[in-house]
């Protein structure tokens, strides 16, 4: 049982988006222009002081009116470049931080949840430990106790589908944080099981907001320029909050009714993320999108867009620099949206520009899911015990030491996306998962006399799932969408991960019982290898082009 808790806990830990601080070859929000990395300092000295970056503006007609340096830019997944121009603005790195960190949050509480359930389920059925008369669960109430918040967030998918583009990403991420703190607050004070369900649902209806609205508020609020490593600091974020679950379940972990706290430590998080997001602006990409769609009083939804912009860029009130953005951004939405539809409707998800975006961005989630990483650390334990390492005995010590390692690999991945990109790290890092789950298969085939074999395919897995499908797919997912049907894009994206989640959850150990686990490792490598042929294939390069370029450049 243990075991199966251990295996949804870390199962979990894929998504991510969080997380994830250089600033590089990129473009930053509402501009068409190209950044020349040379003008930017790296000065630790200056990280809170006004930049100046290239800064790209939404594609204007009248942008041949303007002043260019031209760059070349590769943008898709063959070898076809395209010369952009480019601009400079200014924009301070003190605005920046807390439009990314409390959306964040929204990522953190979700590793939380995991890395506490691992321990709040040895509490909970322990006749001493959990202070309850109920301790004694069958496998089927265990079991709905550590998917529970799973289940809330395939529900909460739904919703982001249907009320994201209505509410906007600010209110969203809002709802999100209330929901955590009832789930947290309904868990924890549960006197019974069927309240604690209730509660775990309710914790899990807020996962799927928040990992709908974390990375798309992130990407359409931040600049350009640092968009991939922002995106991917959310994933850092998800780990960071499963470490946080492991320590606090190891201290609580001997107490009277510890699974209590464990549960309701998350409410005072979920508090400060939903405070956070009530003082920041709304997306200014949201605001126009609507204003185009006469949803509103056009003039006064372009005034607040000019405001949130100033705000998210430091910049002070009335600042004619925001206005011209937006002016130059409304021009450019009008003419891509003029011939359409007010609404995106559902169908529109899965036609044209859409569809191929649906299938990069539902591509990369669903393989994050199915190549395996569930199963590889459900071994983890006795591939450790194996080669005589004393920390596998424990399984929570396991636990945090994987942690770290995977904290430590997001973090490479963090200060890499926006130098080599996405497609050198996807490619890089599903190759070496293949290559480790080979290894893996190998070991448990007729290598198991060597069992640094088995560790050092473990590590290699971890860590370049950790460079690839970990952080990138969500950053991709975030960023491929065009802004029509980007909310509801990113619902459907995040719900093929979720479905997928539950499926491996439940496919596991009939697949491992029946197939053994040499050709269990053999089949997701498979897999992986099936991955990586789609990624070369299929999956752009978006380093360097902002959420304008890749709607006008990839996806047409």
């Amino acid at each position: 049982m243990a075991s199966s808790t251990a295996l949804f806990s870390f199962k979990l830990s894929l998504f991510n988006s969080l997380h994830h601080q250089r600033v590089k070859n990129s473009k930053a929000s509402f501009s068409n222009s190209h950044i020349n990395p040379r003008i930017i300092s790296s000065s630790t000295n200056n990280h809170l002081s006004p930049t100046r970056v290239t800064y790209p503006l939404l594609t204007s007609h009248s942008s041949h009116k303007r002043r260019f340096q031209v760059q070349a830019q590769e943008y898709s997944a063959g070898n076809n470049s395209e010369s952009v121009a480019s601009d400079q603005e200014k924009f301070s790195w003190s605005s920046v931080i807390l439009p990314f960190v409390f959306p964040a949050l929204g990522g953190l509480l979700f590793g939380y949840d995991i890395g506490a359930t691992s321990g709040a389920t040895i509490s909970l059925q322990s006749p001493e430990l959990s202070g309850v008369a109920w301790s004694n669960l069958s496998s089927i109430q265990l079991g709905l106790v550590v998917s529970g918040s799973l289940y809330g967030a395939l529900l909460g998918s739904l919703l982001a589908f249907a009320i994201a583009d209505f509410i906007g990403r600010k209110r969203q991420l809002i709802g999100a944080a209330l929901l955590y703190v009832l789930g947290s607050a309904i868990t924890a004070t549960a006197p019974e099981l069927g309240v604690l369900l209730a509660g775990r649902l309710l914790y899990g209806l807020g996962i799927g907001l928040a990992m709908h609205g974390a990375p798309l508020y992130i990407a359409e609020t931040c600049p350009s320029q640092i968009r991939g490593t922002l995106v991917s600091l959310k994933e850092l974020f998800i780990v960071l909050g499963i470490l946080l679950g492991y320590f606090v379940g190891s201290f609580q972990i001997s107490t009277v009714g510890g699974w209590r706290f464990m549960y309701g430590f998350s409410a005072p998080l979920a508090v400060l993320m939903g405070l956070g997001m009530w003082t920041l602006p709304e997306s200014p990409r949201w605001l126009l999108l609507n204003a185009v769609q006469g949803k509103g009083s056009f003039q006064d939804l372009k005034e607040k867009a000019i405001v949130s912009l100033g705000k998210l860029r430091g910049r002070p009130p009335g600042d004619k620099e925001s206005e011209k953005q937006i002016e130059e951004s409304l021009v450019s939405l009008k003419s891509a949206y003029e011939d359409q539809e007010s609404e995106a409707s559902f169908l529109e998800v899965f036609q044209g520009p859409n569809l191929k975006a649906f299938v990069i961005g539902g591509g990369l989630v669903l393989f994050q899911q199915i190549t395996g990483q569930p199963s590889v650390l459900y071994y983890a334990g006795p591939i450790l015990q194996s080669a005589g390492f004393s920390a596998a005995a424990d399984a929570a010590k396991v636990s945090v030491v994987i942690g770290l390692f995977k904290l430590v690999m997001t973090s490479v991945a963090v200060l890499k996306v926006d130098d080599l990109g996405r497609r050198p790290l996807l490619i890089g890092g599903v190759s070496g998962i293949a290559l480790s789950l080979v290894l893996l298969s190998a070991y448990y085939k007729f290598l198991g006399g060597l069992p640094i074999v088995a560790v050092a395919a473990l590590l290699l897995y971890v860590g370049c799932y950790q460079i690839s499908f970990g952080p990138i797919s969500w950053l991709m997912v975030s960023e491929i969408f065009p802004l029509r049907t980007r909310g509801r894009g990113i619902s459907m994206a995040v719900l093929t991960n979720f479905a997928a989640n539950a499926v491996v959850t439940f496919a596991f150990s009939p697949l491992k019982e029946y197939l053994g686990a040499e050709n269990l490792f053999l089949l997701f490598a498979a897999i992986a290898l099936v991955s990586l042929v789609f990624i070369v294939t299929s999956v752009p390069e978006t380093k360097g082009l902002s959420l304008e370029e890749i709607e006008s450049k990839i996806l047409k």
